[in-house]
């Protein structure tokens, strides 16, 4: 019986960039990681003690490169701070509203090794005036 998503793992060749990425950009914290053999590092949520990503360092990326994951989604709180972050770290994004009921608001951008990220705001969030013209970057 599935329980729910234990984490995401990211290979990559650019650890650094991207541990920086998830940390600076999106928050998230580096903490405990058992020593397996192969070099990495265990992103938590900030109130949390559950790894939620696992970046693995690799010389050369795998050809071909393996999975079909399409993207990653994160809940998420703080719709304008993150924009103006996204902003501030130069990061191309785009903003929709979903559609139906619950019309929260979702912000997608690519990662340093090309992954699709997704955060997902409540549709109690407020907007920027202009978060329209944002959304086209």
């Amino acid at each position: 019986m599935i329980l729910g998503m234990d984490h995401f793992t990211v290979v990559t060749n650019q650890l650094e960039t991207t541990r920086r990425f998830y940390i600076d950009l999106l928050g998230l914290k580096e903490g405990p990681r058992p020593p397996f053999p192969v070099d990495g590092t265990w992103l938590y949520p900030p109130a949390g003690r559950k790894a939620m990503l696992h970046l693995i360092g690799v010389d050369m990326m795998p050809n071909p490169r393996r999975g079909v994951l399409d993207h990653m989604a994160f809940s998420a709180q703080g719709l304008s701070s993150v924009l103006d972050r996204l902003d501030q770290f130069e990061v191309p994004y785009r903003i929709i509203r979903a559609p139906g009921d619950e019309r929260t608001w979702q912000v997608f951008f690519k990662d340093p090794n090309q992954v699709d990220v997704e955060l997902d705001f409540d549709a109690s969030e407020i907007p920027p005036d202009d978060w329209k013209l944002r959304s086209r970057k």
